[in-house]
């Protein structure tokens, strides 16, 4: 199996699984990760089908039975969890071992970290689906549309990166505040035409899945940049964008997302055209103006 969310792999697989196969698909993805958990009988009882088609389910994930599926979804959860410091504990880190094992510890090193972001950076960018690329690029270079970004603890330095990016090429761009009568007044104004932009990734904020929920229900759209495990705000977004975390410290890589969000940028540039070359020269010319370059 390819690493990454159980759920993003069934959902990848939903075209070539019998309608049979398909009701246990939606009775995981309806439940995930929990209905993974349940018994054989339990699964086929409540997508009515026979035990031998959850079996065939699974058996059509590559797995070798119903054990071997649940394993590898208990080590996803495991991994979805983990964080710095539990990671540092399980690596050579936390024996007090050098990461790489050379001889030279600096050259190793980096030649070790060149190995783990190039795996990386060239794993997300093929793994990819181009369809929600292009969904996101369409999204947030429609001008009709209000765009908020809103990240995490780290990601936060991701949604300015991107957001003043945008704000460069198209107008009604902004983040979300963090004061909360400010960010009660946003959230109250939401309609069909916002697009919120959010970054969460492992040891997941719930504060995430809830404005994403609270956007969804507006009829608005959620663009969601995220690790391979999904953030639980994956069910709300239109559009999903996942990346490795790879890295050779404890801590997780943020690489492989900054070169998504300049790919990105560079989507919404060619789909904004001559107006993003006139937005850019208009903001040189105001610039330049109030002294500010």
């Amino acid at each position: 199996m390819a690493s990454g969310a159980l759920a993003d792999d069934i959902r990848q697989k939903l075209g070539e699984l019998s309608p049979a196969e398909r009701k246990v698909a939606r009775v995981l993805l309806a439940g995930y990760p929990a209905a993974g958990f349940e018994t054989v009988a339990v699964l086929a009882e409540r997508a009515a089908v026979s035990a031998p088609t959850v079996i065939r389910f699974v058996n059509r994930l590559g797995y070798r039975g119903f054990p071997d599926f649940q394993a590898a979804l208990r080590d996803e959860l495991d991994a979805r969890n983990a964080s710095p410091l539990s990671l540092y504990e399980t690596t050579g880190f936390g024996r007090g071992e050098p990461a790489t094992g050379g001889d030279d510890a600096d050259s190793a090193l980096l030649r070790h970290g060149s190995e783990v972001f190039t795996g990386a950076l060239t794993a997300t960018l093929a793994e990819l689906p181009p369809h929600d690329f292009e969904h996101a690029v369409r999204l947030l270079a429609d001008r009709k549309r209000r765009v908020t970004l809103v990240g995490g603890r780290f990601t936060h330095l991701l949604a300015q990166y991107l957001g003043l990016h945008l704000m460069q090429l198209r107008d009604d761009v902004r983040f979300l505040p963090d004061r909360d009568v400010e960010r009660t007044a946003v959230l109250a104004a939401l309609s069909r035409r916002d697009v919120l932009v959010v970054f969460d990734y492992r040891r997941y904020e719930a504060d995430a899945t809830t404005l994403a929920a609270l956007v969804q229900e507006h009829g608005g759209k959620v663009v969601l940049f995220t690790d391979t495990w999904l953030s639980p705000a994956a069910p709300h977004a239109e559009v999903v964008l996942p990346s490795r975390v790879a890295a050779p410290s404890p801590y997780d890589s943020l690489v492989p997302t900054l070169a998504v969000l300049e790919t990105v940028v560079a989507g919404v540039i060619t789909a904004l055209g001559d107006d993003a070359r006139r937005r850019m020269q208009h903001g040189e010319d105001i610039a330049r103006r109030a002294g500010l370059y």
